[in-house]
This record gives structure tokens, sequence and C-alpha cells, in this order.
């Protein structure tokens, strides 16, 4: 993993700027079936004993996660790795810290199963629904098949879709207004290139694109394994899904573990641990505020009516 950092170091890091693309303004979503998969979003139907929702631990007016360490579930069970947003999701190449859902209608699936979060069965959740005239009739219109486990998460999928955050400062920047983000954040934009942060997280998701191994040049001391509670590879202990940093600012604390409360000790840590580097308070500063340029604007979908 070390040479795989210093091969990417390499490379030209201007290479790496070219790369962050702003969001699009919107996504193409089918329309009534984002509408279903909203409400179920917002339904605890989808629990075992109806207390838990997708909103319950994807605060949509709060950066899309709960802001906690760890999320609780039903019966007051806590879980172990701190739940991502679900803002922007759809740009991330899988889902999950360790990448086990390849898409979002496999994510939309794993807490429903999840005997900590919702603890149901997505195929009993189905049978509910059926018992619903309201939920039987629009997935009857819908879907060919009606009420499905496949289609329950389809319909969840194709709502989260539209979770985008479009217009944030730096995405104004990138678009040529100059005004749009501050000197410090164009500071923080240069160090966050120089110093490496840009070689992972690149992209539309400024993030969410590849795995990469926590604690490069030091321990992490995680006591989560990663990709290898997936695969069994000794070469994926520690590795995880690199995570957007797409609003930031709004979605403390940080890391799979929720170790960090806020961003300054984030740099701090990720600059030492997985660059290898030194770095000033005032860098620090800088970089943070680069961070939160890229908050953008809670879409219109993301309302809680239904």
């Amino acid at each position: 993993m070390k040479r795989f950092t210093f091969i990417m170091l390499g490379l030209s890091i201007a290479a790496y700027a070219a790369v962050i693309k702003p969001i699009p303004q919107s996504m193409e979503v089918e329309k009534e079936k984002a509408a279903l998969g909203k409400q179920l979003f917002f339904d605890p139907i989808l629990s075992k004993d109806g207390t838990i929702s997708c909103a319950t631990c994807h605060d949509l007016q709060n950066g899309g996660d709960d802001g906690l360490q760890f999320s609780f579930g039903i019966d007051g069970k806590r879980g172990n790795i701190n739940a991502p947003t679900v803002y922007n999701a759809v740009f991330n190449f899988r889902q999950f810290w360790d990448g086990r859902a390849k898409n979002l209608e496999e994510q939309a699936m794993g807490p429903i199963n999840n005997p900590v979060e919702m603890g149901h069965d997505i195929r009993k959740v189905a049978e509910k629904l059926k018992k619903s005239p309201a939920y039987n009739k629009r997935f009857h219109i819908l879907y060919r098949d009606g009420v499905t486990a496949e289609n329950i998460a389809n319909a969840i999928a194709e709502y989260e879709k539209s979770l985008i955050t479009p217009n944030a400062p730096f995405d104004k920047y990138l678009k040529g207004d100059e005004n749009a983000i501050s000197e410090e954040a164009k500071e923080g934009f240069r160090l966050f290139k120089y110093k490496g942060c840009i070689i992972c997280h690149n992209g539309v998701n400024v993030g969410g694109n590849l795995y990469n191994k926590f604690g490069i040049y030091k321990d992490a001391n995680s006591t989560n394994l990663g990709r290898f509670n997936i695969t069994g590879r000794e070469e994926d202990k520690y590795v995880f899904k690199v995570p957007s940093l797409r609003n930031i600012a709004l979605t403390a604390p940080y890391m799979h573990d929720g170790r960090f409360k806020t961003l300054d000790e984030a740099v701090k840590f990720m600059t030492q641990y997985q660059l290898g580097r030194f770095i000033t308070e005032e860098e620090i500063a800088a970089i943070v505020a680069f961070l939160r340029s890229l908050t953008g604007e809670i879409p219109f979908e993301a309302g809680m009516k239904k």
C-alpha cells in the first residue's frame, strides 16, 4: 500500500485537480418511482418494530447522516460503524465503508435486513406492504410484478439518486467564479493538492471512487478490519472505501469509527497517518476552509412531504 502511494505521488498533482468536477444540476430519475421511494424512505414500516426509517439515520436536513458516532437501531441496539451521508451516494463506485454493496439497490436492502439496524427481512416487508391498499396499488401501477423485495429496493434507490447537492461554492469556483470562495479556501485547495489529499479525494464526489488502507504511515488502531470482513484477504485488512468530502462540514463525526469530532482533527490525522506529511495549524485552517466550500444545496426532493 505504501508503494502504491509513492507511485501516485510521483504523478503530476495538477492532473488530479482536473478530475474534480462540479456536481450536476440534476439527475435523470423515474419520477413516480422516486416519489414512491421517498415515501418508503421516511416510513418506519420498513423496520421490524415500526420505529426506524431510512431517515432516522440519514437526516436530510442535517447533512444526510445522523451526527452520531454510531447509529441506534431497533430496541436501542447500537451499531459499530459511522453512518455515511446518503447525499451524493449515487456517485460512489460502491456503497458502505467496506464496499459490500455494488449499487444503491443493494445498499437499500442492507439496513432493512441488518439485525442491529431495522432488524427485518425485506421479503417480509414486501408481504406487509402488500396488505397496505395504498402501497399495493402504487407498486402495481409502477411495477408489473407489484410489491417485491427487489422493487422496494429499486424505488428507494431511485429516490436516493435524486439526493444530490449541487452549487457548492467550490463548484461555482470550478465553473469560473473566482469570488465564489475565499482566498483562504483557495490556499486550502492548493494545499489539498500539494499535500497529496487529492490523490484519493477526486472525482465528482471528491472521493467515493476507490479503496485505501486506513493508516499507511502509522498504525491507525482501527478495530474494524474493513474489506477484510468481506474478502478474507490479508491485504484487505483496514482497507475502506475512501469517503466523499462533499458536505463534509455537515457530517461530523469523522472516519469509519467516528473518532474525530472536528475537521481540524481529521485533517491533521489524515495528513500524518495517510500521507506522512507535516502540517501546520495555519495549513489545517486553510484546508478546512476549502472543505467547507464543498457544502452544496439541499435538494427540493429532500423535503419531508411524501
